[in-house]
């Protein structure tokens, strides 16, 4: 069975879904493992080290995707939108795809590839349980992003981020506050607190206070007069009473810090407006946001995603696809997750489908010709009636 990796063509992605210590492991368990020349390259993996690893380096992206049985990528196939290859129409009928996908943000491309006979699998679909932890990419990812999010922060800020005691007198560490505390609040914290910021930090879901205080943050909140737990590690949206409630929370600790960084997602891909102009106006000058919602639609109400902006004095920092500009460790991260899935269900040498199982029933987008992902089902459907 031959697993095959593309080059990535999404605008500024580097990432590559298999590195050459996954390709060994695969062709160690059966596979031949094909690899599109290049497809490592911005995230400094040479075709020399997948060639080591027993890897088949092919020219075509074409013939990439017409001779795979299984298809790893780091993000969905390209269908002829935004200067994009369409890659779909390259792939046969019958083919895997492994990726993450993001369907509930890109459902008329799943349409294309349920129409194709692709059996799709998105990563950011799999059930959060025990025993799909190891394929989790959006948890690997989140973590690069809350790490990398906060370096942004203090390259903004107009201040240090540490106390220093110097000749000339003593200088205040920074204040940050972090919005949201699932796994890339909970980095963002760590990282701050790492280079010396003073940090509080809050959440919807009031059980993640001690998580907030075992990585170093002070946590603020509210009673909520509703659960905003939905279930998997996500969030759902606040009743219209808490929503209130949190936005003076929000408004008084914006207010009182250097820099701020939003990180909340309702059911893990769209980001909820949190941080008003109007709040923004009542932040300090000189102050930062660092939207790492901004993929989501963005948790600040004057980010423009993928820019930098400046209102009032204070810097509005949005960037997109912040995993991709970690390209190694990202790449070495997401492989390592796609891997997992992979040997969990080879059996004799190949990827066995088993839509029974937990992890495949819950990734599974499309098959058979069909969306079979409710949730993706769903959001076409408004375009279905027009």
């Amino acid at each position: 069975m031959r697993i095959s990796v593309p080059k990535e063509t999404r605008p500024g992605e580097r990432r590559v879904a298999l590195v050459p210590e996954s390709c060994k492991k695969l062709v160690q368990a059966g596979y031949e493992v094909a690899v599109e020349a290049g497809a490592g390259a911005s995230a400094y993996f040479a075709d020399q080290a997948y060639q080591d690893a027993g890897a088949i380096i092919v020219a075509d992206a074409a013939q990439v995707f017409g001779s795979a049985d299984f298809l790893a990528m780091v993000n969905a196939p390209g269908t002829g939108e935004a200067g994009r290859p369409d890659e779909a129409s390259w792939i046969r009928s019958g083919t895997v795809l492994l990726a993450s996908l993001m369907p509930l943000r890109t459902p008329a491309a799943m349409q294309v590839l349920a129409e194709r006979g692709v059996t799709a699998f998105s990563t950011d679909a799999i059930p959060r349980i025990s025993r799909a932890q190891a394929m989790d990419t959006l948890s690997s990812m989140a973590n690069i992003a809350g790490y990398k999010g906060v370096l942004l922060a203090a390259a903004h800020l107009n201040k240090y981020f540490p106390m220093f005691m110097t000749a000339a007198g003593m200088v205040p560490p920074a204040k940050v506050f972090v919005i949201g505390a699932a796994v890339a609040g909970l980095q963002a914290i760590a990282t701050a607190r790492r280079l010396g910021a003073n940090v509080t930090a809050t959440d919807v879901r009031p059980e993640v206070k001690e998580q907030i205080e075992s990585v170093g943050g002070k946590y603020v909140g509210i009673e909520l007069a509703q659960s905003a737990v939905a279930g998997g590690g996500y969030a759902k949206e606040l009743s219209k009473e808490d929503q209130a409630r949190q936005r003076e929370l929000l408004v008084e600790q914006c207010g009182l810090v250097d820099a701020v960084i939003t990180t909340a997602l309702i059911g893990g891909v769209f980001a909820p407006t949190l941080i008003t102009a109007e709040m923004v106006g009542r932040m300090r000058p000189g102050s930062v946001i660092v939207d790492l919602a901004a993929d989501g639609g963005g948790n600040c109400e004057l980010s423009k995603p993928g820019e930098v902006v400046t209102e009032g004095g204070v810097t509005i920092v949005a960037p997109l696809n912040l995993a991709a500009s970690v390209p190694t460790h990202a790449s070495l991260l997401f492989s390592r997750n796609l891997t997992a899935f992979i040997t969990a269900f080879t059996k004799e040498k190949s990827f066995a489908l088993d839509l029974a199982d937990e992890i495949q029933a819950g990734a599974l987008i499309a098959h058979g010709g069909e969306i079979r992902h409710q949730r993706t089902r769903d959001a076409l459907q408004p375009a279905a009636t027009h």
